[in-house]
């Protein structure tokens, strides 16, 4: 299987604001993130060759950017791979460009979900006995019990540590000008918060947000005409299973086979062998702070079991040894579902060229970093997983 590995570069990116917001359309939003991803690249519409883009409940067909971004007849494909829609749309844009069809190509992610006035996220598909009457909160809280249980762990105890991953999101997200909730918490506020799904409470949930998100991709050895920190796809990895969650009485929660195999693709890929010594910075896909840490684990950074003594010790924290969504992430930063995967790479593009938007924000020397971008819940999940690499 070939590797795609140095063979795509991202020349451009944009975000626009991410938020509750009621002033902005989709159109809007779009158009934001595509003019800042344009000026990025110092390039215009007329450059563009193809378009993917990803919303999961926002738009339907190419015709939804075809509109606001007037191109003029070339080739545009709707994706959508439900949480995981934004990365879904650099994965397949990537390896048209690494199979020379396209030399520059546009992405774009986007949600409006504010206007639906619903509480948590519109229906989407369900199967009519597999997963029947599912919610994600309450999966991912049984994935949270059942690792307290599993692993020996106080409950009260395991609720500090999911409380510090949600401290530590917050933080980074109110040093972030374009984050949806830029306010920091205490532990004591999280842990005194509404519960949502026992021992899940409101500030261990990420909340529904507005936004779009947008990269241009070009052929790796074209990517120098463009800039000089431009930024490598390192690899791709992307794994879906059966989906049988608590149909399969094997299937413990608490380890996430699907994220596994998706690191494993991406990591052989981009040749990395030790993921907590050569990657820089992580962005990972904390839809729940349980997330978080099962993720930690399943994509090799911690052993099974361990995250919590990590976690509690600040490793993941903007100044610990490797910096976990130092943008705030789905939690902070908020998840318009077809945005955040873009977003999460957005980030890791930013921080590798040293363009973090405030200085304290921005890390020392990174070189490598993962986003991680997810669908689903445990026993039934579609990861993605990228790597981005500093060029040369």
């Amino acid at each position: 299987m070939e590797t795609i590995k140095d063979k795509v570069a991202i020349v451009g990116m944009g975000c626009s604001q991410f938020g509750e917001n009621w002033d902005k359309s989709a159109d809007d939003m779009i158009i934001d993130a595509v003019y800042e991803a344009y000026d990025d690249a110092v390039l215009g519409r007329e450059d563009i060759q193809a378009v993917w883009v990803g919303t999961a409940f926002s738009g339907i067909g190419g015709i939804c950017v075809s509109g606001p971004l007037k191109f003029d007849r070339i080739p545009i494909t709707r994706v959508e791979n439900f949480c995981a829609t934004g990365m879904e749309t650099i994965r397949n844009a990537s390896y048209a460009i690494a199979a020379g069809v396209y030399d520059v190509v546009l992405c774009i992610g986007f949600e409006k979900l504010k206007d639906s006035g619903l509480a948590g996220l519109p229906a989407g598909y369900t199967h009519p006995v597999l997963g029947i009457n599912v919610t994600a909160p309450g999966r991912w809280a049984m994935a949270a019990t059942r690792y307290f249980q599993t692993y020996g762990i106080d409950p009260q105890e395991g609720r500090k540590t999911l409380a510090r991953i949600s401290v530590k999101s917050h933080y980074n997200g109110a040093r972030h000008p374009k984050a949806h909730l830029r306010k920091e918490v205490t532990i004591e506020q999280v842990l005194s918060a509404p519960l949502i799904a026992w021992p899940l409470g409101l500030f261990d949930c990420c909340g529904n947000t507005d936004g779009a998100a947008a990269a241009i991709l070009t052929r790796a050895d074209m990517a120098k005409s463009f800039r000089d920190d431009y930024v490598l796809i390192k690899g791709i990895g992307l794994a879906i299973g059966p989906s049988l969650g608590k149909e399969d009485a094997s299937y413990d929660y608490i380890h996430l086979p699907e994220t596994e195999a998706a690191a494993k693709q991406a990591y052989e890929q981009a040749g990395i062998t030790n993921p907590r010594k050569e990657l820089d910075i992580l962005e990972l896909h904390d839809c729940f702070t349980i997330s978080e840490l099962l993720t930690l684990e399943a994509i090799g950074i911690c052993p099974k079991g361990k995250a919590k003594e990590d976690i509690d010790s600040g490793t993941f924290t903007l100044t610990g040894e490797l910096p976990v969504n130092t943008d705030g992430g789905l939690k902070s930063f908020g998840h318009p579902i077809g945005a955040s995967g873009l977003r999460e790479c957005y980030e890791v593009y930013k921080q590798i060229q040293g363009k973090a938007e405030l200085a304290e924000r921005q890390l020392k020397d990174v070189k490598l970093g993962l986003s991680h971008n997810q669908g689903g819940h445990p026993g039934s999940l579609l990861p993605i997983i990228t790597i981005l690499g500093q060029a040369g």
